[in-house]
């Protein structure tokens, strides 16, 4: 997963108490990660201490960073800054091929552009030295076809 750093943060600052702090440190290093329970399988997001199925301790599991749009939003309207200088921008919950689902915003796109089930990959935002956030972008294949036209509107 692509890192992008040294750009200004002007977002409020993810918490990283918990378990999102190993999360966070884990996308500054490029790595997309989410929960495994070892006694059940069952696979979740976002970091808890427990697995929400039976309650185990769930480890760590890496993560293709491609996934599909299950369903996004379009914000148009919103006044408070930084995000308002932002709209129109998508925002969505995206299928994971390894189980569960994530969300975030959806980039390097234009949001008229964005439909249910595009495929897409993660990158990560540095926020501060040795901490990231996922994002998500068109899959290249999809970001070409687009451009060319051939979604079959």
């Amino acid at each position: 997963m692509e890192v992008r750093r040294g750009r200004a943060w002007n977002r409020p600052i993810p918490n990283g108490e918990g378990d999102y702090g190993e999360f966070y440190a884990a996308c500054a290093e490029g790595r997309l990660l989410v929960q495994r329970c070892p006694a059940c399988d069952h696979r979740q997001f976002y970091p808890r201490p427990v697995c929400t199925r039976c309650g185990a301790t769930p480890e760590w599991l890496e993560c293709a960073g491609t996934g599909t749009v299950h369903t996004y939003t379009i914000i148009r309207q919103y006044r408070a800054e930084p995000f308002g200088s932002e709209v129109p921008y998508a925002l969505a919950m995206i299928d994971l091929p390894e189980g569960p689902r994530i969300f975030g915003p959806i980039t390097d796109v234009d949001v008229d552009d964005v439909h249910i089930d595009m495929p897409v990959e993660a990158y990560a935002v540095e926020f501060e030295e040795g901490r990231a956030v996922p994002q998500w972008r068109p899959r290249a294949s999809e970001a070409t076809a687009a451009t060319a036209g051939d979604r079959g509107r």
